[in-house]
């Protein structure tokens, strides 16, 4: 999707050398799961981690993009892959700078989160799974959701009304009931730098 009668610029810093000022390859991580599953704490919580290790960072959220860029957009199918277009282009906007994004969105189609991974050069797209069974995420309903999609008061709910397709070669997989914040968040960091920083 290209606007008419528009010509790109091409900035003479490229991400090669913004990656060399912050001393690390920039990278999406997409952490990808259902409602309820622990994304939004997980990527907080690497985000402090990765800053702790000098590293340049920024969370993308399903709530905080819906309250602003994607203020605009509903529920429904075709808005869900809208919101995930948009989300993706802003992602890839981010990675340019040079920065590692960290991106929490249940994106439930495998077909958009491929369509985001084809933005950006093989490897610096990681698909992170947070793995939390329904029944768990339904115990837990931080947000008060699963109660009202049961009451019919939230229509086309992932995994209850709306399908949800769980990654199956993703990068890596957290299960968010077996591992607690920290112990998932250092599983990630060695996946990110297996021979140290």
């Amino acid at each position: 999707m290209r606007s008419e009668n528009t010509t790109p610029h091409t900035s003479s810093i490229t991400r090669a050398e913004r990656e060399k000022l912050n001393q690390h390859k920039a990278a999406i991580i997409w952490i990808t799961g259902l409602s309820g599953s622990g994304k939004s704490t997980l990527a907080y919580a690497l985000e402090q981690r990765l800053y702790q290790m000098g590293c340049r960072t920024f969370v993308l959220d399903g709530d905080n993009m819906r309250q602003g860029l994607c203020g605009d957009l509903g529920f429904s199918e075709e808005d869900r892959k809208e919101n995930i277009r948009r989300v993706g282009e802003t992602a890839k906007l981010f990675y340019e700078a040079g920065l590692i994004v960290i991106a929490a969105f249940i994106s439930p189609k495998k077909e958009e989160r491929d369509r985001v991974r084809a933005l950006v050069p093989a490897g610096d797209f990681i698909e992170v799974y947070c793995e939390c069974p329904l029944e768990i995420c339904e115990q837990r309903d931080p947000k008060g959701l699963y109660k009202k999609a049961r009451l019919g008061k939230i229509k086309n709910f992932t995994g209850l009304s709306a399908p949800y397709e769980a990654p199956v070669l993703m990068e890596i997989s957290i299960n968010s009931v077996e591992l607690n914040v920290s112990a998932s968040v250092e599983n990630l960091i060695e996946f990110l730098f297996p021979f140290g920083r």
